[in-house]
């Protein structure tokens, strides 16, 4: 499981002329799912987007968290983000989860999130075909795996 993750000041995801998701500062985090992904790389990944310190302290260093800033997160699953790039000039995507196994993975990881972030969780729409605006704070952009 991958999650490319984006400080931000807001960010909210559309699907067509419906807002389905929006946060303001927070962290939005893009996610791939690879195969294999389960329970142990759901568990880990929850753990990681709520507690990866990209927020500023006193002294301006990334020393807090999400859980400790009670910001928001905009979870989307992006199966591109999964793809294999590594010859020739256009992605594979062998190393992405298949839609019918990728989703209740991505669900999972939905639910633990809200589970421990009461301050708010916002998602895309699985499958849809999404835009995504966003105000990256930093910019602050970190490639995380489970």
């Amino acid at each position: 499981m991958l999650a490319l993750i984006q400080r931000v000041t807001h960010a909210h995801v559309d699907v067509g002329d419906e807002r389905v998701g929006s946060i303001g500062p927070g962290l939005l985090a893009l996610v791939g799912v690879e195969p294999g992904d389960s329970e142990p790389q759901v568990r880990r990944m929850a753990e990681r987007l709520l507690g990866y310190r990209v927020f500023g302290d006193a002294a301006v260093r990334m020393n807090r968290s999400l859980a400790d800033t009670g910001g928001g997160l905009l979870l989307v699953s992006q199966f591109t983000l999964a793809a294999d790039t590594r010859s020739g000039m256009r992605a594979g995507f062998s190393t992405a989860a298949a839609p019918e196994v990728a989703e209740p993975v991505f669900e999972r990881l939905l639910a633990e999130c809200r589970a421990r972030h009461a301050p708010g969780v916002e998602t895309g729409r699985f499958g849809a075909h999404m835009v995504i605006s966003l105000a990256n704070d930093g910019p602050v952009t970190f490639l995380l795996r489970a």
